[in-house]
């Protein structure tokens, strides 16, 4: 399975390498409801600020302004091979504000429920009714509690003055 990872957002520091690990293991996971489905062939996953998400929103749902993750399945078109396509677009910023209102709760594990939810609809479920929400949120849930943690937000950065050659004043 290819995992495209296009980060368009610029105020979370994202290890890519470390995020396309938590995708593949949350991937393989949510593959499993459909084990008799074509594999997966890729999945591209958008990072989006609050910005980038809204306009895709109200595309694909026709929603406004921003939420936390939008989900796209492709079947394949003739004569390409078979397998799962998608995308996922999801909202780091959204998840910033959303992760402190949950108890304990980290920005990473916020991102990684979104990612979970999309690999969700990604295999078909479907949350359009309240049992089924309760039903896509305890799995994911549950798939959160079995991955393999691979930390992917880098501390920020210091930001240093731009100052270089410049002589201090007393």
């Amino acid at each position: 399975m290819r995992i495209v990872i296009r980060n368009r957002q610029k105020t979370i520091p994202i290890d890519l390498p470390g995020l396309r690990r938590q995708i593949r293991q949350l991937a393989e996971l949510a593959r499993r409801r459909e084990p008799d489905a074509p594999a997966w062939e890729e999945v591209v996953v958008h990072l989006l600020d609050d910005a980038a998400m809204a306009p895709v929103n109200q595309a694909i749902m026709g929603h406004d302004g921003p939420t936390d993750v939008i989900t796209q399945r492709y079947d394949p078109l003739p004569g390409e091979p078979e397998g799962l396509q998608g995308e996922l677009f999801v909202d780091l910023e959204w998840a910033a504000r959303k992760a402190p209102v949950r108890k304990g709760w980290s920005l990473e594990q916020e991102i990684l429920l979104y990612l979970a939810h999309g690999c969700d609809h990604l295999t078909g479920s479907d949350d359009l009714t309240p049992p089924e929400r309760r039903a896509m949120r305890r799995r994911e849930l549950r798939w959160l509690k079995t991955l393999e943690r691979h930390p992917f937000i880098r501390p920020a950065q210091p930001r240093t003055p731009k100052t270089a050659g410049a002589k201090e004043q007393a």
